[in-house]
């Protein structure tokens, strides 16, 4: 289990500081090269230049890991190591094909270590990748998918897990990490357990240098900027935002709003997420 190493308080900036202890955990700080790829850097600007996502920029360079998320594995895989990924927050393993050899990627599950085998049956233990349907109801799953053969996308960072409700053989209810409960096909893939690197939410970043360390740039406040600049801006002093409601930048709701858009798998949600 991965756990929260807090510094000495030899400076200031080192008092509130706290990281993951790796050592712990990880098994290896190669990692497969063939599976790596530069990460593009574009600092929150889209294909004409215009800044899209405000707050990026700099940052360390990355590699991505290629991680596999259909985890389409004939005869079973076996865990070689567990690893680091510097592009997301949960751990990964990488795992080989017990009948063609060939190496893969996965997120790493809480439980498993180096040398278990997976999938060579429909047992539930942490780690096997089974069909929601075969999942007892009150078991604890990651890495669902929200159409059978598409791969994961529900509960795949850090310490993240869904919560099987209800199933009646066609659609499995799963409540989700926001709070919402939602109807999947119960031939859609999951693990079983949930994802590695649970004390991830327990670190103190400490300092602004490892912010930047991140890609992430400062971030001012629109009340302290000027009228013209921000709606939130002007005044003299420390003033209130003068407004029925806050607003962004370019002066849309910014507070309580609802953002979700009607979609055609409305119909699914059994109970929306709570504030």
């Amino acid at each position: 289990m991965s756990q929260v190493k807090v510094y000495k308080p030899t400076t200031n900036a080192r008092r509130r500081t706290s990281v993951i202890d790796y050592s712990r955990i990880l098994t290896t700080n190669e990692p497969y090269k063939r599976l790596l790829l530069r990460k593009v850097k574009c600092s929150g600007r889209n294909n004409s230049g215009s800044i899209t996502v405000r707050h990026q920029g700099g940052g360390a360079r990355k590699l991505v890991r290629l991680v596999d998320f259909k985890k389409q594995f004939e005869n079973g895989f076996k865990i070689l190591t567990i690893e680091y990924d510097p592009t997301r927050t949960a751990f990964i393993s990488l795992v080989v094909d017990l009948k063609t050899g060939k190496k893969s990627y996965i997120l790493y599950v809480k439980g498993t270590k180096v040398g278990d085998v997976f999938g060579q049956n429909k047992e539930i233990v942490e780690g096997n990748s089974i069909p929601l349907f075969q999942v007892p109801i009150g078991t604890y799953v990651c890495q669902v998918e929200l159409r059978p053969g598409q791969g994961a996308k529900i509960a795949r960072s850090a310490g993240n897990y869904a919560i099987i409700t209800a199933n009646d053989g066609r659609m499995v209810s799963l409540k989700l990490p926001s709070g919402e409960v939602r109807k999947v096909l119960g031939n859609c893939m999951c693990t079983i357990g949930r994802i590695g690197n649970d004390a991830h939410n327990l670190v103190r970043i400490g300092k602004a240098g490892r912010q930047r360390h991140r890609g992430i740039r400062p971030t001012v406040r629109g009340k302290v900027m000027n009228p013209v600049d921000h709606p939130h801006g002007g005044g003299e002093g420390r003033n209130p935002v003068g407004m029925t409601y806050p607003k962004t930048p370019w002066g849309k709701h910014a507070l309580g709003v609802k953002t979700r858009k009607s979609k055609p798998s409305d119909k699914l949600i059994v109970s929306r997420r709570k504030k």
